[in-house]
């Protein structure tokens, strides 16, 4: 095998047919990954195009990591930073370390591009890389519930008193609810907005998100009764009575958030003052 060439990830329609081509090799049976999907989660993307590095070998794929951009309010800042996302290492370059590599490669051009840190939903055998190898915080796992109805948490949080929220502007959330893969659902009830999209069969996975500064969605459809919660909500403010929790060994991968952060005055997470939903990563 001669050399690996490392280079920024590219977002033209053949270097995007490259990345699809080697989720195929590495998720045989995924349907994901088409030329819609990456075109929209690479591309199209209001808060900013893909960031990350690949590595080739001459003219062939051998290894793929990427992060899209997100605003979010970080201890009462509102900050750009990247959401760790897709990666891939073709079998016949496995066991090289090319993912710690292209990871710090990528976490060093989004220092450099202005990026706050970055933050990521890992599962059980992902999160220890993560955080061993790449100096992740482990934020804290997520709640993963079933329940009837509306969230009952309390009256939402400030930004300002909050450790973590996205900060979801009507252009970030049309896009958000526009994935081609999954379409996000949006409703407004009242003075909140309701999201949910297909999860576990007739289960939608479902969030709600202050409905101020966002306006009626032109198409909505009202979800089941029966609904699935997979985030957090802050200590202080979290009411699952109408929620029962999953227990751990019925979840396919109990589901970690992690952080990590770029800039010296950029702190480390408080896991008791986190809002996160399905909305704020890539499950659904």
């Amino acid at each position: 095998m001669r050399a690996l060439r490392f280079a920024p990830v590219q977002n033209d329609p053949a270097t995007l047919a490259h990345y699809g081509a080697l989720f195929a090799a590495c998720f045989p049976g995924t349907d994901k990954f088409t030329p819609a999907y990456l075109d929209w989660l690479y591309v199209a993307n209001p808060d900013g195009a893909a960031v990350g590095y690949d590595a080739w070998d001459g003219e062939r794929l051998a290894a793929h990591y990427v992060c899209v951009p997100a605003r979010a309010w970080v201890e009462g800042r509102e900050v750009t930073l990247l959401l760790s996302l897709n990666t891939a290492t073709h079998p016949d370059y496995q066991g090289k370390g090319l993912f710690t590599k292209l990871a710090e490669m990528t976490y060093q051009l989004g220092a450099q591009s202005g990026f706050d840190g970055c933050y990521g939903v890992a599962n059980s055998n992902s999160t220890p890389g993560f955080v061993r190898k790449l100096g992740f915080q482990l934020v804290r796992p997520l709640e993963a519930r079933i329940g009837l109805g509306s969230l009952r948490h309390a009256a939402k949080a400030p930004a300002a008193s909050l450790s973590f929220e996205r900060s979801w502007s009507p252009q970030a959330l049309a896009w958000r609810c526009a994935n081609p893969h999954n379409r996000v659902w949006q409703r407004r009830d009242g003075e909140r907005m309701q999201f949910h999209a297909a999860a576990l069969g007739h289960i939608p996975a479902y969030a709600e998100l202050a409905a101020t500064g966002f306006p009626v969605p032109a198409d909505s459809r009202a979800p089941a009764p029966l609904r699935l919660f997979i985030g957090l909500a802050p200590n202080a403010s979290s009411r699952y009575w109408n929620y029962a929790s999953i227990p751990a060994r019925l979840r396919p991968s109990p589901l970690n958030l992690i952080w990590r952060a770029f800039a010296p005055h950029t702190p480390k997470l408080d896991a008791a003052r986190i809002q996160f939903t399905f909305l704020d990563f890539d499950a659904y």
